[in-house]
């Protein structure tokens, strides 16, 4: 059975229109994963666009702290309290915590002394600020890098996307400057792998099939179909893949290139070990409120 709710969801992931969306639900047996492809593949979706939505507020941080990378989003319901300075001031004793924690799981996290005062555990502290703010509050996760190679920070609009850099090689000026505009770099184009051998063969395949059924629905000629999957599935890939993306900076350049040059420069390789990046929110369904509903009940009481 579709459900309004399935049909609300889709709609949000995928941009298509309620009835392209309920058909695509009903064809997929309720299963939202194969509808956004069944949209896909009939060129319905708008989802590559907005697979990177912003669902809830709250702030995504990175810190460099004696040589250990920490990147960390937490939540809030609305801008506003995102701002707050008692949430701010929340947000950097969480990274503290991390920094100086063994957990792998925000589990894990919750449970341990709060590192501004042992009497209380994370979690405890998390439920009074929740009390405290009025709105309810989500350490959603973290990631730590911790190694010898050089670490890059970057934290673009306040807060609504944190990145971390792992570029193999010693501090130097020359090559913080190089991780910075990488770091750029992946929060303006938020690349998902590094480069192509990072792409694991189901993902190929299953873009290789969405494509081919967009190609069909459109009437090409099944003779052309396979080389015109080809060469979209390279233009995908290009997208996707850091060290093959167009350096935003400077577009003589794509990223692998620009490294190239940076290596030439300081006379060591340049090569980036590991990358992550987080968006607030992303993912995740924002919820919508009926502010007039909302004033309309506490008038009457309710």
């Amino acid at each position: 059975m579709v459900t309004s709710a399935a049909i609300k969801q889709l709609r949000e992931l995928s941009g298509a229109g309620m009835i392209d969306c309920k058909n695509a639900l009903t064809e997929a047996n309720g299963d939202i994963e194969r509808a956004t492809e069944i949209l896909r593949e009939k060129g319905l979706s708008a989802l590559a666009k907005k697979s990177g939505k912003i669902a809830t507020e709250g702030l995504s941080y990175a810190r460099v702290e004696n040589g250990k990378g920490i990147i960390v989003e937490v939540n809030s319901q609305t801008d506003f309290v995102a701002k707050n300075e008692m949430f701010i001031n929340f947000v950097e004793g969480v990274i503290k915590q991390i920094a100086n924690s063994s957990a792998t799981t925000t589990e894990q996290l919750l449970q341990e002394p709060w590192i501004l005062d042992k009497s209380i555990t994370v979690e405890q502290e998390l439920s009074g600020k929740t009390a405290i703010i009025g709105e309810k509050l989500n350490i959603r996760r973290f990631e730590k890098i911790e190694s010898n190679n050089t670490i890059v920070n970057y934290i673009h609009a306040g807060g609504k996307v944190a990145v971390l850099v792992e570029l193999a090689g010693n501090n130097s000026e020359k090559l913080i400057e190089a991780g910075k505009n990488v770091a750029m770099q992946i929060a303006a184009m938020n690349p998902q792998f590094l480069d192509r051998s990072a792409v694991s063969p189901e993902f190929i395949e299953k873009e290789r099939k969405i494509l081919t059924e967009q190609a069909l629905a459109e009437g090409k000629p099944a003779n052309i179909v396979e080389k015109m999957i080809e060469g979209r599935l390279s233009k995908n890939l290009k997208e996707l893949c850091l060290l093959d993306q167009e350096y935003v900076k400077d577009s003589n350049f794509t990223i692998e290139t620009y490294l190239k040059s940076v290596s030439k420069e300081l006379g060591i390789e340049v090569s980036i070990k590991k990358f992550i990046r987080f968006e607030t929110g992303e993912g995740m369904e924002k919820k919508e409120e009926d502010f007039a509903e909302e004033v309309k009940k506490a008038m009457e009481g309710n």
